[in-house]
C-alpha cells in the first residue's frame, strides 16, 4: 500500500510553530497587561484608602498643613494614576495587536489542515478505488483459471 505525504507539509509545520510563536508572545502581552492593570487597581485603592482617611481625620482636626500634605499627596496619587490608565491602554493595545496577530496564525493553520483532510480523502478514495479494480481483475483472472 503507498503511504500518503502531504505535499504543504513543510509549510504545515512552518505553520505551527509560527503559531505557537504568536501564542507565547500574546501569553506574555497579557501578563504585561494583567501586571499594569493590577499596578493601576493597587493605586486606585491606596487613594480610595487616602481619602478615606483623610475624610476620618478631618472629623478628629486637622492642621492645615496637614491638608495641605494630603491633598499634595492625592495629587501626586492622581498623576501616577494617570500615567498608569496610558500604560494600561498601551499594554491593552498590545495585547489585542497580538491576539489578532494570534487569530490569523490560526486560520493559516487550519487552512493547511483542511487541505490536507481533503487531499487524504481523496487519497483514500483513489486507494479504495485501485483496491477494487486490483480485486475485479483478481476474480476476473480466477474465473478465467476456472473456466480453462
Amino acid at each position: 500500500m503507498v503511504q500518503f505525504t502531504y505535499r504543504f507539509e513543510k509549510v504545515l509545520t512552518v505553520r505551527e510553530q509560527e503559531k505557537k510563536q504568536a501564542e507565547a508572545v500574546y501569553n506574555e502581552a497579557v501578563r504585561d497587561f494583567e501586571k499594569v492593570a493590577t499596578q493601576l487597581y493597587e493605586l486606585l485603592k491606596k487613594k480610595e484608602e487616602l481619602i478615606n482617611y483623610q475624610n476620618e481625620r478631618l472629623q478628629e482636626g486637622l492642621t492645615i498643613d496637614e491638608i495641605h500634605h494630603y491633598g499634595k499627596f492625592i495629587d501626586s496619587l492622581e498623576h501616577a494614576i494617570e500615567d498608569m490608565q496610558k500604560k494600561v491602554n498601551q499594554a491593552r493595545a498590545k495585547m489585542q495587536w497580538y491576539e489578532q496577530k494570534l487569530v490569523e496564525k490560526n486560520l493559516e493553520v487550519r487552512k493547511y489542515e483542511k487541505m490536507r483532510e481533503k487531499e487524504f480523502s481523496a487519497f483514500q478514495e483513489e486507494q479504495n478505488r485501485k483496491e477494487a479494480q486490483y480485486l475485479d481483475e483478481i476474480s476476473s483472472l480466477m474465473y478465467n483459471k476456472k473456466t480453462i
